[in-house]
């Protein structure tokens, strides 16, 4: 009996015949625009065992890249710019937000891959830098694939520039600065410094229990809004030196330590970069975030409005309700930003070095947002995108000069242009507000609401787009190294 060809019985499934999965593509297209451009290779990998070798060490700086909080733009230049040197002409990469899958073909004609993955992220701007100077010494041909191996190792055995306690302190001053910028007086300053530290103690239990992002943001919000309201309450009986307008000056100060601004860059930057997939990731988790950060203020405004409506107080402040983010005076904004900057590096564990640079850069930035709506009379938002703009292009050319990422210097500068005061305007409005003022209350919090984010979103691109414009001027590791 003859057996049909087509018989499903009798189909063979197809054997690969050793071409690569995927056509590898030239990898010399990939690093315009970035530090890297022009990097030639110095060695060239006679063997299959030398091309695994040099794979396996970008796995390794990619990982150790997107787990210090770095995005994907960023990992896949300095990845590139490792592969080109080390002589893989033909190479292949895949970036998503947990892993690095790479592919390249040996001198025998042998398909090599290897994943990574990446099962938590933690902001470390010190590795960052110790990476970018890693990469930079393979392509300047200061050290071979083995070489930097045994480096790598040493940069990923270090320990964390700052210990946690100095953490707990950076990040009550940042939100004291920030109450500074928008206007708090010293007592409402001090108080927040108190706040916030009470906080991060909750938020470190909440921590050893792996309570998810989204629950932790909106339990440590509602814990500052009501321990602000305990402070609010204190000012108005007199017992301690705090006006009305402080209450709303500690949460947004609180709000801003708690913001996930430096994840919402690396999101805009992956999509605008061509990572829709990572970029899309990490809004959802910026979205999420936020999202708690708001339930938990909005939950410790309705939590005060009862409580007073049960003692026959009113907690709806008019002075409250006025406040205006370029209220306070020139000196106290500029010193503001320059703590902020200052503790905003400690916060992603930056080196001691950046520290200065960092600090001065978010003064200018924030000094650029008040020159722009107080004596130009721009928009908040519009002033925003052209401070964020400048904060990306001056982060970037000094941050290359002293041999950095340049994230390392505008992550932390942008913490002084974070919309902390309107977004708690916005839920101030659309909580606190009630009677025949209702419903318009709640429609201009909603409009007020839709402005931060606005301007959350002037700040990611702004900060990216500068970083554009300053490529140009970019100096080349080789360079660095040769002065």
């Amino acid at each position: 009996m003859n057996e049909r060809a087509d018989d499903p019985g009798r189909r063979r499934l197809p054997r690969l015949t050793g071409d690569a999965p995927t056509e590898p593509m030239q990898i010399s297209d990939l690093l315009r625009h970035t530090p890297f451009r022009g990097t030639r290779a110095h060695q060239e990998p006679t063997e299959d065992a030398a091309v695994g070798e040099a794979l396996n060490l970008c796995a390794r700086v990619g990982e150790l890249m997107l787990r210090c909080g770095a995005g994907a733009p960023h990992v896949e230049s300095s990845v590139v710019a490792l592969a080109t040197a080390a002589g893989l002409r033909t190479f292949e990469l895949d970036i998503t937000l947990q892993s690095l899958h790479l592919q390249a073909v040996g001198p025998s004609g042998r398909t090599y891959s290897v994943l990574r993955v990446v099962r938590s992220t933690r902001h470390d701007h010190a590795r960052l830098t110790a990476v970018h100077g890693l990469v930079g010494a393979v392509v300047a041909g200061e050290l071979s694939v083995p070489e930097a191996t045994e480096e790598l190792r040493r940069i990923k055995g270090h320990p964390r520039t700052w210990p946690v306690w100095v953490i707990s302190v950076a990040h009550a001053l940042l939100a004291a600065a920030v109450a500074v910028m928008i206007g708090a007086s010293a007592a409402g300053a001090v108080t927040t410094v108190v706040v916030v530290f009470i906080v991060t103690a909750i938020n470190r239990v909440l921590a050893r229990r792996s309570l998810p992002e989204f629950y932790a943001n909106a339990i440590n919000a509602t814990c500052a809004t009501l321990l602000a309201g305990a402070a609010y309450a204190m000012g108005a009986s007199g017992w301690v030196p705090l006006g009305e307008s402080d209450f709303a000056f500690i949460v947004a100060g609180g709000i801003v330590a708690m913001l996930p601004g430096r994840t919402m860059a690396s999101a805009v930057e992956d999509v605008l970069f061509g990572y829709p997939l990572t970029g899309a990731g990490r809004l959802l988790s910026v979205t999420l975030s936020l999202t708690g950060l708001v339930i938990g203020v909005a939950a410790g405004l309705s939590t005060l409005l009862r409580i007073t409506e049960g003692l026959g107080a009113s907690f709806v402040s008019p002075a409250v309700l006025e406040l205006q983010v370029t209220a306070a005076p020139w000196l106290a904004v500029v010193i503001g930003a320059f703590v902020v900057g200052l503790a905003g590096t400690i916060t992603v564990q930056s080196r001691r070095k950046l520290l200065l640079p960092a600090a001065v850069l978010c003064a200018v930035g924030a000094g650029a947002l008040a020159l722009l709506t107080r004596v130009l009379d721009v928009g908040v938002i519009s002033a925003t995108g052209l401070a964020a703009i400048l904060v990306g292009f001056v982060g970037r050319v000094v941050a290359l000069r002293m041999d950095s990422p340049a994230m390392t210097l505008v992550v932390p500068a942008s913490f002084g242009l974070l919309p902390g005061l309107t977004i708690f305007r916005a839920l101030y409005e659309m909580t606190a507000s009630g009677g025949d003022a209702g419903l318009l209350s709640l429609q201009s919090g909603i409009t007020t609401m839709l402005g931060a984010g606005a301007t959350l979103l002037a700040i990611a691109t702004g900060t990216v787009f500068g970083e554009i414009l300053a490529s140009p001027l970019d100096r080349r590791p080789a360079q660095i190294r040769s002065r």
